[in-house]
């Protein structure tokens, strides 16, 4: 559309022309142009149109600028003569034409303008008031029956009502058809979508619908992942895990590995040793249900705490100040008496007493609801730092990895696979150590994984949170965090012991809590607790020091459960707008997707286990905002090109036609199965480095 522009004015008003050309509306006047010439127009008192005009030479039409005529836009030559759109009204016309001008288009009358608008509105109302378009449309078949799922975008987004309607059309002529779900993530729509759909056989097109009325194109929708790994010789060797594994039985495994395989491993201990499975002890003084004081030791529990005894007594006389001794592992304190004898001291007079005169062995806080009420006289109540596990070292813990290859001086390209930086995921182990396993087993026998294992430096840290986990394993087993406690006053009530530790997963440092992203918290009890700091954690410090320490490592997998997820950055953004960490360039972000694609492949060959389409992608688009994660720090500090697992894909049931969940710690026939198929897909990553490196050289 042209738009309307005043050029400059140098000269008086000068006189203007009228068209050629009959326009609906337009009044007839005598053609100026002789025999044969079309008729001539003339506009109704004060109305306006565009017109094309011919003009005699140049010099008319910088006459024409020069009078301030409202010219739309620059002049065109055709044959050695000008032509110029301007806005007239019906005189300006008349003194154009007798100038010389000749009008050959009326382009649009002022009534026109209301005419098309409703036009336009009316042809919206026909098409819709969106437009929609498939983000995704992937089939594939598992277990012998065909899925598909969809992600379609409407450009009503502002539109919290709009409902979306796949349809699909099988080669056969059968059709069908499923609603979409709206996607909102921080206040802002994403697409709409739905679990994968059971259809009866492939399908050959498909259709979305709104209810305003939009429509997308029919499309064909490809196979997913289309990719698949190449078949395993006769004899090659797998499934070498028959139970879940703790970190004492991880430690054992890796020792075993190391002397069975000498020639191809070396076991890295980690430099940041954790705190261990240990914890301070501590005691409720009188009743939490009336009144209580909390006592807890300095000192972990192991450290010669567990078992001391603390009790409350009445001196028996009057006018006694609170007093206390501690003798033979029995904290006594003589609570303060007034001149008739009764005990007045309150529970917070004795927690504060407790903890000023025994700065390096007690703390004591007063227990939530009982601040300000008299102390009971109490006791004895025995600390005890509440940790269940007998054969557990109760000791700091040196985290190990195993590096595994035939050349192992940093001259190949490195892999690192880690898991269990949440406890509770506890198949998530069994996958790198499955695939630690497979690759030494068959090194002597498989010449295609002797290949590998010539060309390729691969690091395993099977269990990154071993204190937690040993807490999930021996106490709590939805224990997510490690067992650094750093809450304080009443936070640290026994009572919320299984809320303690630092989330590992949420301490690092790029695009963390501390630097405004979502998805970590400064709360000590919340299950994403970000710490006091970027890599306060030992846990987190030692992935980090791993990946320094071997500059040769361009390739990272993080195994979590649970859901049937795979990912990569950026795993963060900021609540206002939405706003990600950078974005990976176009050709990272296609080879980032061409990856994914080989490795779901390889997961799905061992059951026909398939990730999800919508499942893969960066973590911040197809899971949450993680601040803080690992994998963000190697990919843009270190520039590793990493990866996220969420083994344990949902599982569906033909029973009820639905997908099913199968948690942290499934049943052990599962969590062995989800073993094996990732383990394939880590074997892939492999494969993927190795072609990476071989192209670069």
């Amino acid at each position: 559309m042209s738009s309307r522009r005043r050029w400059a004015v140098t000269a008086a008003t000068a006189v203007l022309t009228a068209g050629l050309l009959t326009h609906p509306g337009a009044s007839a006047a005598a053609p100026p142009g002789g025999p044969g010439a079309a008729p001539a127009i003339a506009l109704a008192a004060g109305e306006h149109a565009l017109i094309r005009f011919r003009l005699p030479d140049e010099a008319a039409f910088q006459r024409l600028v020069a009078s301030g005529a409202d010219v739309a836009t620059r002049p065109r030559t055709t044959d050695g003569q000008v032509m110029a759109d301007v806005v007239v009204d019906a005189a300006e016309l008349g003194a154009l034409t007798k100038r010389g001008a000749v009008a050959v288009q009326v382009i649009q009358t002022q009534d026109d303008g209301a005419r098309r608008l409703a036009e336009g509105q009316a042809r919206s109302r026909l098409a819709g008031e969106d437009t929609l378009q498939f983000l995704q449309a992937y089939w594939w078949t598992s277990g012998g029956r065909t899925f598909l799922q969809t992600q379609v975008a409407t450009t009503a987004t502002d539109d919290p009502d709009v409902e979306i309607t796949v349809t699909w059309t099988t080669a056969d002529g059968t059709t069908g058809s499923y609603s979409l779900y709206r996607f909102e993530d921080s206040g802002e729509y994403q697409y709409h979508v739905q679990v994968p759909q059971r259809l009866p056989a492939r399908p050959v097109t498909v259709s979305a619908t709104s209810s305003l009325g939009g429509r997308s194109r029919t499309i064909t929708p490809a196979v997913w992942p289309g990719a698949t790994p190449p078949a395993l010789p006769g004899g090659y060797q797998r499934d070498f895990i028959d139970a879940y594994l703790t970190p004492t039985d991880i430690k054992a495994r890796i020792k075993r590995l190391s002397r069975q395989y000498a020639g191809l491993v070396d076991v890295i201990d980690l430099p940041n040793r954790t705190q261990g499975y240990r914890r301070t002890a501590a005691a409720y003084l009188g009743d939490p249900a009336a009144a209580a004081v909390v006592v807890e030791s300095v000192r972990f529990g192991d450290q010669g705490m567990n078992g001391v005894q603390v009790r409350t007594v009445d001196p028996g006389q009057a006018n006694r100040p609170l007093g206390a001794t501690y003798r033979d592992r029995v904290l006594t304190v003589s609570l303060a008496t007034d001149a008739g004898g009764k005990v007045i001291s309150t529970t917070d007079d004795v927690a504060a007493f407790i903890t000023a005169r025994y700065p390096q062995r007690f703390n004591a806080f007063v227990e939530e609801g009982s601040a300000g009420v008299p102390m009971p006289v109490a006791g004895p109540a025995r600390l005890d730092d509440g940790l269940a596990g007998t054969e557990v070292p109760r000791r700091p813990w040196t985290v190990q990895a195993l590096r595994i290859g035939a050349v192992r001086d940093g001259s190949k390209v490195g892999v690192l696979a880690y898991s269990q930086e949440h406890a509770r995921e506890w198949a998530t182990p069994l996958v790198t150590l499955e695939f630690a396993e497979r690759l030494l087993a068959n090194y002597a026998t498989d010449p295609a994984t002797r290949e590998l294992l010539d060309s390729v430096d691969v690091f395993v840290i099977p269990t990154a949170n071993p204190d937690g986990a040993n807490y999930s394993f021996n106490d709590f087993n939805f224990q997510r965090k490690n067992l650094v406690n750093h809450c304080t006053g009443a936070n640290r009530d026994p009572r919320l012991r299984n809320s303690w530790g630092v989330d590992v997963n949420r301490n690092y440092t790029v695009g963390s809590y501390f630097d405004g992203y979502v998805g970590g918290s400064p709360n000590c009890l919340s299950g994403t607790y970000a710490g006091t700091g970027e890599l306060s954690e030992a846990e987190s410090r030692n992935v980090i020091a791993l990946a320094k320490a071997h500059t040769n490592i361009k390739y990272a997998l993080n195994v979590h459960s649970y859901g049937g997820y795979f990912m990569w950055s950026p795993g963060a953004y900021k609540a206002a707008g939405r706003v990600t960490l950078p974005r990976p360039s176009i050709d990272e972000a296609k080879y980032f997707q061409d990856s994914a694609r080989r490795i779901v492949g390889a997961i799905s060959a061992s059951r026909g286990t398939v990730t999800w389409p919508a499942y893969t992608g960066p973590v911040a688009d197809v899971l949450y905002s993680a601040a803080g994660n690992s994998a963000d720090q190697l990919y843009y500090e270190l520039g590793i090109a990493a990866w996220d697992f969420e083994v344990g894909n949902d599982l569906w049931n033909e029973e009820t036609g639905q997908w099913e969940g199968v948690g942290f710690q499934p049943p052990f026939a599962e969590a062995h199965a989800e073993s094996q198929e990732y383990a394939d897909g880590l074997i892939e990553l492999v494969r993927i480095a190795r072609d990476s490196a071989a192209a670069a050289r």
